[in-house]
């Protein structure tokens, strides 16, 4: 007898706490809201910036160059909303358009197929969201006197590929690999270049190893992949928990974490950041306990309370990481 996934259970009904979690694009909130505004708003998923802002910090202290003047908190104020509310919020309106179908059946209470926002207004905010990151980049470029606009090269790549990501007919997605590595590269390395890039030279060795530190990025992508095992089968996309199983694609997951944080920590005693490394091998053992607690035990019912748990010593292992390189250039 096949089990119901938690995306597909009726929604909460309207309340205090459903509206919040409707406003921050969390799954199984009820589209009840009417607001115009909060619809957009929701669609852009607040809760997902996080890490992306998180990014941007990582990458201001590898740079090296970070100094607490008021010019700075500014500009990286600038940088955060960015890669936040502009380009991420980009990316999910857009991840949200072209995931209409899947979402009828996994999430019909989303704003798009609940009929809460019309297809060309959702296209009005797809556009508006890329044009104003696109501009600000280039400001950015611009303050930081860049010969060559790199940030605003790295918004336009990062951009085409969010669209590759969720369009037809590449639609990265479906592919469980590719897709999960995009997603968790989009998430810790692309922010983390534009941070190092506005306070620091971006070279090769930041590049290698934020792509390096993605791969434990695509675990945490894979999580996300749990909630819509379902609408993933109906619908033919080939996520790792459809092609492997749910079991072995949690196990995949776990050890894509944990695995290479271990390799980033070995780095970092190679660069002779050995108390850096200590510390960052110390944050990977609560995510092991987590994972075995919640996780493994059951993907589908506690993918939400791992992630929850486990992910805030990942992301403070990513500056512990940062910390480290800007450490080791000064």
């Amino acid at each position: 007898m096949s089990e119901t996934p938690p995306s597909i259970e009726a929604p909460v009904e309207p309340s205090r706490t459903g509206k919040a979690r409707q406003l921050l694009g969390m799954k199984g909130a009820n589209s009840g809201e009417t607001s115009i505004w909060k619809i957009r708003l929701q669609l852009m998923k607040p809760i997902t910036w996080i890490p992306l802002i998180w990014g941007v910090v990582c990458g201001a202290a590898s740079g090296g160059r970070y100094t607490w003047t008021l010019e700075n908190v500014l500009i990286s104020a600038a940088a955060m909303l960015l890669a936040g509310p502009l380009l991420t919020g980009y990316t999910q309106t857009l991840n949200d358009y072209y995931d209409r179908d899947l979402d009828a059946i996994n999430e019909p209470y989303r704003p798009i197929p609940s009929g809460a926002i019309s297809v060309p207004q959702v296209m009005t905010q797809i556009w508006m969201l890329l044009i104003a990151g696109i501009a600000i980049a280039f400001a950015l470029d611009t303050w930081a006197g860049h010969p060559f606009p790199t940030i605003t090269a790295l918004a336009i790549g990062g951009s085409f590929l969010a669209y590759i990501y969720s369009a037809p007919p590449l639609k990265l997605k479906q592919n469980g690999w590719l897709g999960n590595y995009a997603l968790g590269a989009s998430y810790i390395a692309l922010p983390w270049w534009t941070g190092h890039a506005l306070f620091g030279n971006l070279n090769w060795t930041i590049v290698v190893l934020t792509l390096f530190y993605s791969l434990a990025g695509l675990g945490i992508a894979v999580v996300n992949d749990f909630k819509s095992v379902e609408g993933d089968r109906q619908l033919g996309l080939k996520s790792l928990p459809v092609m492997f199983g749910v079991t072995n694609a949690a196990w995949i997951c776990v050890l894509a974490i944990d695995v290479f944080q271990a390799g980033v920590a070995g780095y970092l005693i190679s660069i002779q950041q050995n108390l850096y490394a200590v510390i960052l091998i110390l944050l990977i053992v609560p995510q092991i306990t987590f994972q075995d607690m919640y996780f493994l035990r059951d993907p589908l019912k506690n993918d939400v309370k791992y992630q929850a748990s486990a992910q805030p010593f990942l992301v403070l292992g990513m500056l512990v990481t940062a910390l480290a390189i800007g450490h080791a250039g000064s």
